[in-house]
């Protein structure tokens, strides 16, 4: 993502009613390179969680970097520790459990196979890439 289009999407994140701690999500996400950063609102379509963030980075090493960011930032700026951590150690599909928001970190091939943004359609969806 080149300058003038992360300036446009961190206005578009700042104008959107998400919770600061999920937009912090979106940007720690943003800034290791994650591809098609997605959120999900599920608010008032389940009571498993209320947001859902996905994207997908191009290998294992970046995949585990874009979770590593994610949870130092959280500790870091508001003192939250994920509830529950899985794949860390395969990479292809890392869930980082917050309880009231989840996050999918994705390979590229998972992220299509799974297909998570069809599952919760219901939901308001936030793009924050460009094609």
């Amino acid at each position: 993502m080149d300058a003038e289009a992360y300036r446009a999407t961190m206005a578009d994140l700042l104008r959107r009613k998400i919770p600061s701690v999920v937009k912090e999500v979106v940007t720690a996400a943003i800034d290791k390179k994650a591809e098609k950063t997605v959120v999900i609102n599920l608010k008032g379509v389940t009571e498993m969680t209320d947001f859902i963030v996905i994207c997908h980075g191009q290998s294992s090493r970046q995949n585990r970097a874009i979770a590593d960011e994610i949870q130092h930032r959280l500790r870091e700026k508001f003192r939250r520790k994920a509830f529950g951590v899985e794949g860390k150690n395969s990479t292809d599909w890392i869930l980082l459990d917050y309880v009231d928001f989840v996050v999918h970190v994705f390979s590229q091939e998972n992220r299509s196979k799974f297909s998570l943004e069809k599952l919760w359609m219901d939901g308001k969806r936030y793009d924050f890439f460009r094609d």
